[in-house]
């Protein structure tokens, strides 16, 4: 049985200066989609600098959301959802303890339960401006009861804009399945780790909330070493060593290791990055776990893998080209093979 062709997203960027041109080339390799990421740049200006430009749909990947207070998250979405003629999707991600707590100043436990009840307060205020339900939600971490007609845009025309959520752990992938319009599953991530826990939690969690497989766009997200030559792919794999050792340090990503048999080398990789021994962290990404974890091939080689991985079970994926020059040719071949496969 042939495998059904995949819609692809690409990483525009994240600084928004320049950002339009570099969206316009990408629309012309035939990518369905460009997303940001949250690091020194505000997650949401370059795709506001390129929503009116090209016809692509956009998305945040990740805004960190704790920080932020529901009525931002749905401003934000709202108005890019404008820009964009409806093609946008605020994808919003939890980020660890750490981050939350000394990089933001903000408050953070409970990340499942916190998440699931942010999402159901954007969705709660995105109505109130669609005029289909008042403003009325009292949650245990924050609470709306109050929308003067001053500060409502009414609603979209457009529609509401989709709200999505990056998880990993099968409690904030449950939680994602229950409330969220979307399921952003991890890059870090493997058949086996998404057979054994991603899949049984989005079973959960679409139980827990009375839903169908229908009612959740599930978005896969991939660690792409691609190249059209020995030397690209060789560069592509490096890359994506070190990304993988980078998330393999973190104790988060634990379960990942351990659906491979690798647990043991979370504290290790751990205990090397806080050493600053990043060499001897790519050096312990062995071929087993990059063939499991990541694709890598040319561009036709590397959609074959997604298809065979995840192409019965996504509506989508992002694919992420870690730390190595991509070209804009193979950026096209691997998107017309995964909308076209053989």
């Amino acid at each position: 049985m042939p495998v059904a062709s995949l819609a692809v997203d690409v990483l525009l960027g994240t600084e928004p200066v320049g950002v339009r041109g570099r969206a316009e080339a990408l629309a012309a390799t035939g990518v369905d989609g460009v997303f940001t990421f949250e690091n020194a740049h505000d997650v949401f200006f370059p795709l506001v600098q390129v929503a009116g430009a090209v016809d692509l749909d956009l998305m945040t990947n990740v805004a960190i959301a704790f920080p932020r207070s529901p009525v931002h998250l749905a401003h934000a979405a709202y108005d890019l959802q404008l820009l964009s003629g409806g093609r946008f999707r605020l994808g919003l991600g939890s980020q660890v303890r750490t981050h939350v707590e000394r990089r933001y100043g903000a408050s953070w436990s409970r990340p499942a339960a916190r998440m699931r009840e942010l999402v159901l307060a954007v969705k709660a205020v995105l109505a109130a401006w669609e005029g289909t339900a008042p403003l009325d939600f009292h949650g245990e971490f924050t609470s709306h009861t109050y929308m003067p007609p001053v500060f409502n845009p009414g609603p979209n025309p457009f529609g509401p804009p989709p709200v999505l959520v990056g998880a990993l752990g099968p409690k904030m992938t449950a939680a994602a399945a229950e409330v969220a319009d979307g399921l952003l599953v991890m890059p870090f991530n493997s058949a086996r780790h998404v057979a054994e826990r991603t899949r049984p939690a989005i079973e959960r969690g679409l139980a827990a909330g009375g839903r169908y497989r229908r009612d959740l766009e599930v978005v896969y997200e991939v660690i792409v070493a691609m190249g059209g030559d020995d030397a690209a792919l060789a560069a592509a794999r490096t890359g994506a060593r070190r990304l993988l050792a980078f998330y393999g340090s973190t104790p988060a990503y634990r379960s990942v290791l351990e659906a491979e048999g690798v647990g043991s080398w979370q504290p290790e990789l751990q205990a090397m990055a806080r050493a600053g021994d990043w060499a001897s962290m790519e050096h312990r990404i062995d071929d087993r776990l990059l063939a499991a974890v990541a694709v890598a091939g040319s561009p036709e080689e590397c959609a074959a893998q997604i298809l065979a991985r995840y192409g019965d079970d996504a509506d989508r994926v992002c694919c992420y080209f870690p730390g190595y020059p991509v070209r804009d040719d193979d950026i096209a071949a691997l998107a017309a093979a995964l909308r076209s496969p053989a």
